[in-house]
């Protein structure tokens, strides 16, 4: 019963602190129109971000004609230099269309255990020329950004060696 009147004061305090801010907390929960808002503008918040963030990535800089222009033809050449690859990829995409497109009752009658196997097989070869698509396609990407960085190393080249040619120009005129 001797308890110090500064100890009890406070712990008067802390209550009315931790009883505020239940009450605050009680009254956000039944206030459904602020909960609803802020719900909303959180959602709105993110939208945006998202938003912000794709006009970023669409906005940024592309490589000049040029180089664009280079690594088209880069490819190319590589689809003309392995034409089989490419018809395997196409072949690969036919079949894979066509094991995606719904079976008729009049195939599964006639063809049966027949067209399992064909299916099966034609997953199989599509899957091996979707590979190697994928591996000239990956030898295409690393070509073009081979030449676009020969094409950035030639015109540093030129750019510096115009670049001297007029200052020796300057300092002769000087």
């Amino acid at each position: 019963m001797g308890e110090d009147p500064s100890v009890i004061r406070a712990e008067i305090e802390q209550t009315r602190q931790r009883v505020g801010d239940e009450v605050d907390a009680l009254s956000y929960k039944t206030d459904v129109g602020a909960r609803t808002q802020d719900y909303f503008d959180e959602k709105k918040q993110a939208v945006k971000s998202k938003l912000t963030g794709a006009k970023d990535t669409v906005t940024a800089p592309l490589p000049d004609q040029r180089t664009l222009k280079r690594g088209a033809s880069h490819v190319r050449s590589t689809a003309e230099g392995n034409p089989l690859g490419l018809a395997l990829g196409g072949l690969a995409m036919g079949f894979l269309l066509g094991t995606l497109l719904p079976q008729t009752r009049v195939e599964n009658e006639q063809l049966g255990a027949m067209s399992d196997r064909v299916v099966d097989a034609a997953k199989e070869t599509a899957s091996d020329a979707v590979d190697r698509g994928k591996h000239v396609a990956q030898e295409a990407v690393g070509a073009a950004v081979d030449t676009a960085k020969d094409s950035g190393r030639t015109q540093g080249e030129e750019l510096t060696s115009t670049l001297s040619d007029r200052m020796q120009e300057q300092s002769s005129n000087a």
